[in-house]
């Protein structure tokens, strides 16, 4: 779904990366008062406990956006258990699902009703679900109410950032302490919760490092809220240093995004092996990029990297546009750039779907 502003080909700037990750440990630890960073034996014993993951970045087809998506007058649990009804046909066991802190702050306890309600409904399907908290990409402007209406042809129109700008920093902001906190304690123990994804690609929309200081402040958040289930950050921009070496040795689980060849994916996947930690893919598949379930979900089965690509029903959020070539005319691209179904549950394509199926153990 994310723009990538730095070409993953460039092979000297990724080994330059993981150099820098994995030779600054001791400086980017984070000290807190409450819970530290699992050991090794404890992520390889979680890891083990589950099947293998595979699955989707998921939003109903009905929300453009996160907040759509939460609100109470747009929630739709109808639409989202169809939806995840689907995901449970080709056999994925796991969704990453991007909360939005402005629908926290303008009802907390429904929030966390819906967000309850969410999770009854993905367990019935055999879903656990992975939360993410912030994001830096796309629309900076984020507020409560009615949504913008989508723009025909242009790929996530209406995403938006958390929590965005025009405040770029927000380090030390007391109400997203509560609301990080508030969450974790509510649902730390939650078994139904796979993991806490808890920035996405920070950094973004030219924020740089201007995401840092909100960067470090929930991984202390959440290690003083100390819930049970892992937290990570996945890399995502390799020329970023500074904050992949911080998000790689203060997560518990590697997580990762890629949306690039086959080849320079397997050259990734070698580096981030040097944490020896389990490894999840948690952004990948972009067809017009030949990146797809063919080659790369494939690599990942057989690498035993847990699989979530982007995007499950073609809707609102105009995922099946690629990011930078825009249809004016809204008429349905030659080949779709994410998601698998269209909306009444027919495959974009069924002979992705047999493969999806086979490496799920699904005949």
């Amino acid at each position: 779904m994310k723009k990538i502003f730095v070409s993953l080909a460039l092979v000297a700037s990724l080994s330059a990366s993981v150099i820098s990750i994995t030779s600054n440990r001791e400086a980017t630890k984070v000290t807190v008062a409450d819970g530290q960073k699992w050991t090794k034996e404890k992520a390889d014993k979680w890891y083990a406990g589950h099947k293998w993951m595979s699955g989707a970045n998921f939003i109903p087809s009905t929300a453009i956006n996160q907040l759509e998506m939460w609100q109470e007058d747009t929630f739709d649990p109808t639409t989202i258990d169809r939806e995840l009804g689907y995901a449970q046909g080709i056999g994925f066991n796991t969704m990453r699902v991007f909360l939005h802190s402005l629908a926290y702050k303008a009802d907390p306890k429904g929030f966390k009703t819906r967000v309850g309600k969410y999770l009854d409904i993905a367990d019935k399907h055999g879903i656990k679900t992975m939360f993410v908290f912030f994001d830096d990409c796309w629309n900076k402007e984020p507020a409560t109410g009615k949504q913008p209406e989508v723009k025909p042809g242009v790929h996530n129109s209406g995403w938006a950032q958390d929590p965005g700008y025009p405040d770029v920093e927000h380090a030390g902001d007391k109400e997203l302490e509560a609301y990080v906190k508030d969450i974790l304690k509510t649902f730390g123990t939650d078994n139904r919760i796979l993991l806490w994804d808890l920035y996405n690609e920070p950094g973004n929309s030219g924020k740089g490092l201007k995401s840092f200081g909100l960067l470090k402040d929930v991984f202390k958040w959440a290690r003083q809220a100390n819930p049970s289930q892992p937290i990570s950050a996945g890399l995502w921009n390799w020329g970023s240093h500074e904050l992949n070496t911080f998000q790689a040795q203060n997560s518990d689980i590697i997580t990762y995004h890629f949306y690039e060849q086959v080849d320079d994916h397997k050259r990734v996947i070698s580096l981030l092996k040097t944490h020896d930690r389990p490894m999840i893919c948690t952004e990948y598949m972009a067809r017009t990029k030949n990146n797809s379930f063919y080659n790369h979900m494939t690599l990942l089965k057989n690498e035993n990297i847990g699989a979530i690509n982007w995007g499950l029903v073609a809707g609102k959020t105009n995922t099946i546009y690629a990011w930078d070539t825009p249809v004016p005319t809204g008429e349905e691209p030659q080949i779709w750039f994410h998601d698998i179904f269209r909306k009444d549950g027919t495959p974009y394509r069924q002979d992705e779907v047999n493969v999806i199926k086979k490496l799920n153990g699904i005949k």
